[in-house]
């Protein structure tokens, strides 16, 4: 086993496929945590549609640039969440109906554009992933993602977790309460657009999810389902990579999600927080 092993990641798209998934994994678990923690998960599957016209926008105009795919969906997913903060605090529509529409629209005009430019078909690794063949410009792009990230946690870590534990007495406390919301929402978009790459934009939110729920069920305190969310993304990746490697004809984006799935289906029963717990409470009643 260990042969097989060290023989799988003597290949060079191997090595570069463990080191990417192994920084994207740092990266992701925290945004992922606190999507979950703040009830936000399905904002995540909605920013990774609203950054498509960007996308889609960057790829028309200067091809597989790896740079011009990256402004044009940052530009894409800020506006929408700004757009979509504004119109919450100066409208009568709250911010997930907001959202909604504008993402919506935002994936309407990316496929309108597409459409019209006739050019459907490169597009299609970006938006599921090529974790195989990652080339040294998106090595350096998640590598600079999580750089980002991950200083940006470490300044805005206490805000976070006050504005998400108790957001009234965060707001009376705060001047300006919604930098750390579109702060917060920066990095989640900034994530997506580094790993739309590797897993695709599409599953990359399941990266980020997955993992953090399953976190949920092993532990009560954000700092621990912080740990493990880390954890299971990264037995994710490792263990979708291995399958892909023994079954060659399997996606390896999707097997990494399929991976992530099944540690929270297990989370989910066996879990301490988990179903588990609900069946001991029935059979001391």
């Amino acid at each position: 086993m260990f042969d097989f092993i060290v023989d799988m990641f003597s290949y060079a798209f191997m090595q570069r496929a463990l080191v990417v998934t192994t920084v994207l994994s740092a990266s992701v678990a925290p945004v992922g945590t606190f999507l979950v923690l703040r009830r936000l998960s399905l904002a995540g599957e909605a920013m990774a549609h609203a950054i498509t016209p960007g996308v889609v926008i960057g790829f028309v105009t200067a091809g597989l640039s790896v740079m011009s795919l990256l402004f044009g969906g940052l530009i894409a997913g800020v506006g929408v969440a700004v757009l979509t903060a504004y119109l919450a605090r100066n409208t009568i529509l709250r911010s997930d109906a907001s959202l909604a529409s504008l993402y919506l629209i935002s994936l309407a005009v990316g496929i309108f554009i597409l459409s019209a430019a006739g050019s459907a078909v490169p597009l299609k690794s970006f938006l599921f992933g090529s974790i195989l063949g990652v080339d040294d410009a998106t090595m350096a792009l998640v590598g600079g993602v999580a750089t980002i990230t991950l200083c940006a946690f470490a300044v805005m870590l206490r805000p976070l977790i006050m504005s998400t534990c108790d957001p009234v007495f965060f707001e009376s406390q705060m001047k300006r309460p919604w930098i750390v919301d579109q702060g917060f929402m920066f990095l989640l978009v900034l994530n997506l657009l580094a790993a739309f790459k590797t897993l695709g934009t599409l599953m990359a939110v399941g990266l980020m999810i997955l993992p953090a729920t399953s976190a949920r069920y092993w532990s009560g305190t954000i700092t621990a389902q912080l740990g493990f969310g880390f954890l299971f993304a990264l037995l994710s990746c490792w263990i979708g990579l291995l399958l892909s490697y023994v079954l060659p004809e399997t996606p390896t984006g999707p097997s990494i999600v399929l991976v992530a799935g099944v540690i929270f289906g297990f989370s989910a029963v066996f879990g301490p927080l988990g179903l588990r717990s609900q069946f001991k409470a029935v059979r001391h009643t």
